[in-house]
């Protein structure tokens, strides 16, 4: 690039916004977003303004835009979307990036202003359980539209690939997600919730259906295990789902509640016999990686994605959909010590070059920079006729 030709502007859509705001798109942004600026590009999120008690315009060299949102859980993030979408219609960003597959309608209005646009489609959002009805049909249609109206279509995963291939007719690139491997943390952090080394498996995700963490209580309850049950995550609003499971009467059940310390949270996977994964419906999962980047024995319902992450079972093992599958995965690994250290030991390798931040970011840059180059050739044709 030289000295007086323009930065390469992308601007960000779909996340809660930056710099760090709870889940997994967040983290992503942030990870990403901080490494593109690094390389010259310019970068901007795209924010939902209840979120942000204070709203500086820029952080990290980041350019923030905060717009309203209606507070509810099913039109937040759309309403927060449209109106990022209209705004950025409007702006002078070289390539829109948008997050979530709900956001797929969206791209009529990047066509509509011929913005370069590419979407991360994320997981099977019209197969989870928490959107029933109307929201599953809707997540369905978003998903298809965003196939058609987006430039790039991006899945996260080689079955997520796969999955948009069979059902959509609709090629795409695949990016996985990035992870970042600790070997150390502290263990005394652990003793605020009565736990020792080794002496509880661990849960982490959101307390929704998706995650079947009620399968997981369900058999670690009736199973004869004398370790406790770690759960970390929460609803961020009234639920009877997850207040169900938080109400089962058992002392080895530790529900903890969201845990943002990111120090408090490493001991807590750095320090369990093994890692509960109950993710059903999405690509390559956050907290999956996090498990193997921390050193943890995984075991993990059997789905494809699972599959793939852990490698038919060279990183973890497999449980079925059902109370007894968890049950006797629990007698298992309890009776096979070495087993478990063997996979402590090895996660870590699971972590291949997918997984990684700066090619991760690699990956992305050369989708932007691509789209850019691909409207200027379509701007030279349309001059040339």
């Amino acid at each position: 690039m030289s000295k007086n030709s323009k930065p390469l502007h992308v601007a960000i859509v779909g996340t809660r916004g930056y710099p760090y705001v709870y889940g997994g798109y967040e983290t992503f942004v942030k990870e990403m977003g901080e490494r593109l600026v690094q390389r010259g590009i310019e970068v901007t999120i795209y924010c939902h303004s209840p979120l942000f008690e204070k709203r500086p315009k820029k952080v990290n060299g980041i350019n923030l835009v905060y717009m309203p949102c209606v507070e509810t859980k099913s039109l937040s993030q759309l309403t927060n979307s449209l109106l990022s979408m209209l705004h950025v219609c409007f702006s002078k960003v070289d390539v829109v990036f948008v997050v979530n597959s709900a956001n797929g309608p969206f791209g009529i209005l990047t066509k509509i202003f011929g913005k370069p646009s590419a979407i991360n489609v994320d997981g099977l959002e019209w197969l989870r359980p928490k959107w029933k009805g109307l929201g599953a049909r809707y997540y369905l249609f978003a998903s298809r539209l965003a196939t058609k109206l987006y430039d790039q279509l991006i899945t996260d995963s080689d079955e997520m690939e796969k999955i948009y291939l069979e059902k959509f007719d609709a090629p795409s690139k695949m990016i996985a997600y990035g992870a970042n491997p600790r070997k150390t943390s502290d263990g005394s952090l652990i003793e605020r919730w009565g736990l020792q080394k080794e002496s509880y498996f661990l849960i982490v995700g959101r307390l929704i259906p998706d995650n079947n963490a009620d399968l997981i209580v369900d058999g670690f309850v009736k199973s004869n295990s004398k370790r406790k049950l770690v759960v970390v995550g929460d609803v961020p609003y009234n639920d009877r789902f997850a207040q169900k499971m938080k109400s089962i009467p058992d002392k080895r059940l530790v529900f903890t509640g969201y845990v943002r310390d990111q120090e408090e949270l490493a001991a807590l996977y750095h320090n369990c016999y093994a890692y509960f994964h109950g993710h059903e419906y999405g690509g390559t999962n956050p907290a999956m990686l996090k498990a193997l980047g921390y050193g943890c024995a995984i075991l993990a319902m059997d789905t494809r994605f699972n599959q793939e992450m852990l490698q038919e079972g060279k990183y973890g093992w497999y449980f079925k959909k059902n109370t007894d599958s968890v049950i006797k995965i629990i007698e298992k690994s309890e009776k096979s010590p070495e087993d478990m250290d063997y996979l402590r030991s090895n996660s870590r390798d699971g972590l291949t070059q997918r997984y990684d931040w700066d090619f991760v970011t690699d990956e992305y840059e050369n989708i932007f920079k691509a789209l850019c180059k691909r409207k200027i050739e379509e701007k030279l044709v349309e001059i040339n006729y």
